[in-house]
């Protein structure tokens, strides 16, 4: 009935309140997910590759760490929209998504991922350096850093997990979501999925590294 009432006045009309800035809220952030995360994929992959000068190790952690965000999204839809194993975590109905929830975990997990990614692959780096030996630079690597990357990852898991004891739905899907995402990539991928790729693609992995 608005756009009819004001068709023939020239006047233009707008709606306020809660619902009306939510859905402008999720429109703006919907149009630029797509920007944002092509931006922090190109800035850790452009990081990445100046510091190990690496193309394949810089491009297989970036799209790795999507691999990680978008298992944790799936968590958070099955548990809150699907319902899957909801009940410890008192939802009784199904629940939407926050839109801000996967642009914060992208942040966040990008971030953490990052950290982890540079323990272990500056390990390998180093004794690639020094040896030329790529098996034995994963071998030493991932037996370096394999504790200091389970320990910081039990750490932030805790911490998020500590959440899930709120009030707030959306603050337990954060939590949910980053702890799962945590878990992901700091057991499946960091510590199986890249040693493994980093293991079977051998010295194509340092194509721009050159030895000392």
């Amino acid at each position: 009935m608005f756009p009819q009432a004001l068709s023939h006045t020239g006047a233009q009309g707008y709606v306020t309140g809660i619902t009306a800035a939510r859905l402008t809220l999720q429109d703006v952030l919907a149009n630029r997910l797509l920007a944002i995360t092509a931006f922090v994929v190109s800035a850790a992959f452009l990081l990445l590759l100046a510091v190990f000068r690496g193309l394949l190790v810089a491009a297989k952690a970036a799209l790795l760490n999507l691999v990680s965000i978008g298992a944790a999204l799936g968590v958070i839809v099955a548990v809150f929209q699907w319902g899957w194993g909801s009940s410890p975590l008192e939802v009784k109905e199904s629940v939407p998504v926050e839109p801000y929830v996967p642009i914060l975990m992208l942040a966040i997990v990008f971030g953490l991922s990052m950290d982890y990614e540079i323990f272990l692959i500056a390990r390998m780096r180093e004794v690639w350096l020094r040896t030329g030996d790529n098996h034995l630079s994963v071998a030493t690597g991932l037996a370096a850093t394999a504790r200091v990357i389970s320990c910081a990852a039990l750490v932030m898991t805790s911490v998020f997990f500590a959440f899930l004891l709120s009030t707030e739905v959306v603050i337990r899907m954060l939590a949910l979501g980053l702890g799962v995402s945590v878990i992901i990539d700091a057991v499946a991928i960091r510590l199986l999925l890249v040693p493994a790729a980093m293991y079977l693609f051998r010295d194509v992995n340092w194509c721009l590294c050159g030895r000392r």
